[in-house]
């Protein structure tokens, strides 16, 4: 048994979550109630296969599930679609975390995504002199009458017991405030089912402790020790101080974390099946909007990685003869230097393209990763390279950058972005692959 001791109990946390966030701002901006009123947010210029990004409280509370697809909506039920706009979503994300600071210091909050936030309520209990859930809901309730948005929180001795009793608990509290203690959370949470509802437990890690028969997270602390290192590595230790429902980070070391290693990704998922040509020239775009963030942010890169996915339809027009066809391409590699070039990054990222794509296949997915990556500073120049056209190159680099900067991402592009399946200029309208 892991030792609970070790861990400071006598702090308290909360982890606040918006309720269906973007489906409810699109109803408050409409005036309209979330609870009584059937909205999905989605783009209905795409297909049916397309994903909800939120649906309301109302939807959900008839069976409708969330993150469904639009043909999973059942037919003849009616409802409003929202077209996407992120960067409302995000002044209204900001405007609630003001809400919170109005509360509670800066360094005692840590915005988890746009639509959670963990609390450090410690200090604030005393201070206000009230328990942890009449503090949840003092926020809760500051936030609806602000912006009518409504929330669910969660409340634990650490972070990840907050994140459990919100994403567990809260759903079966009348007041949407979720509570565990270390007591309660192997009560309540150790045979839970599905493992995959607790935070940091996806599909992939369920279907590694299936094959050795574990199921839940009691599971997991009956188990040896090694053997979940073994299976995990060093993910094996945070696996089993979860199992026990310990958890060593803090909101101030969250704040002051500092990767080891940096990287720059750059990923989407096409909206049809692309062929090689198209999807190379999409691989081209992504990769000079990749170079343009290096050269932003002052850095460069050692090593270049590039993945390929393959539709479905592959898959699915397999006859079963032989082996089943890949549904991947790509790989990684060493530039053999610390560079900003974007004609070398451009050069080993087509390269892997070209060796590695099948020129039949259809495609869906496209990944680019600028990996290794350090302030510009860093660079160096070997003996074969040429300092003057390096320097041409670096100066065109910054002044691209100036030029977005000041008129916009598609003041600039190049003349790949002229040809069939090219679609940097639409992207460029988007925050996170949706409209803004």
């Amino acid at each position: 048994m892991r030792n609970v001791e070790r861990e400071d109990q006598s702090r308290t946390y909360i982890c606040i979550d918006l309720k269906s966030f973007y489906a409810s701002v699109e109803c408050t901006d409409r005036g309209l109630d979330p609870f009584a009123t059937d909205l999905v947010v989605a783009d209905p210029e795409r297909s049916a296969n397309t994903l909800c990004l939120a649906i309301t409280p109302s939807m959900k509370a008839k069976g409708v599930k969330n993150r469904c697809r639009v043909r999973d909506i059942p037919p003849g039920m009616p409802y409003i679609t929202a077209m996407p706009r992120m960067r409302r979503y995000m002044e209204v994300s900001a405007e609630i975390y003001r809400i919170y600071l109005r509360f509670v210091a800066a360094e005692d909050a840590w915005p988890y995504s746009v639509d959670e936030c963990f609390i450090d309520a410690t200090p604030y209990l005393r201070l206000y002199g009230t328990s942890a859930r009449a503090f949840a809901l003092r926020l809760i309730a500051a936030v609806r009458g602000r912006t009518g948005i409504a929330a669910t929180a969660g409340i634990g001795p650490n972070m990840f017991l907050a994140k459990v009793a919100l994403d567990v608990c809260a759903k079966h509290a009348d007041d949407g405030i979720g509570v565990l203690d270390y007591e309660s959370f192997r009560r309540e949470i150790w045979f839970h089912h599905p493992i995959t509802d607790i935070w940091g437990i996806g599909h992939g890690i369920a279907g590694r402790l299936a094959r050795r028969g574990i199921y839940d997270l009691a599971g997991i602390c009956a188990e040896r020790p090694e053997v979940i290192r073994n299976i995990f590595g060093k993910n094996g230790e945070v696996l089993l101080d979860h199992a026990w429902g310990l958890e060593p980070a803090t909101i101030a070391g969250c704040r002051a974390y500092v990767p080891r290693a940096h990287s720059l990704s750059n990923g989407q998922v096409l909206m049809r099946d692309y062929g090689f040509d198209e999807a190379r020239t999409v691989a081209r775009e992504m990769i000079f909007g990749s170079c343009m963030d290096l050269a932003s942010k002052l850095l460069a890169c050692s090593t270049v990685g590039l993945y390929v996915g393959y539709s479905g339809t592959m898959l699915r027009s397999w006859d079963g003869a032989g082996a089943p066809p890949a549904m991947h391409a790509g790989g990684q590699r060493a530039l053999g230097r610390v560079t900003a070039s974007e004609r070398r990054i451009a050069e080993a990222l087509l390269g892997i393209f070209d060796a590695t794509v099948q020129r039949s296949a259809k495609i869906r997915r496209v990944n680019i990763a600028l990996m290794g990556v350090v302030p510009e500073r860093m660079a160096m120049l070997t003996l074969f390279d040429d300092p003057a056209a390096e320097a041409r190159e670096g100066r065109l680099a910054r002044t691209a950058v100036a030029v977005r900067r000041r008129f916009g991402a598609n003041a600039l592009l190049r003349g790949t972005s002229l040809k069939p399946g090219a679609n940097a200029y639409e992207r460029n309208l988007q925050i996170g692959g949706h409209h803004a």
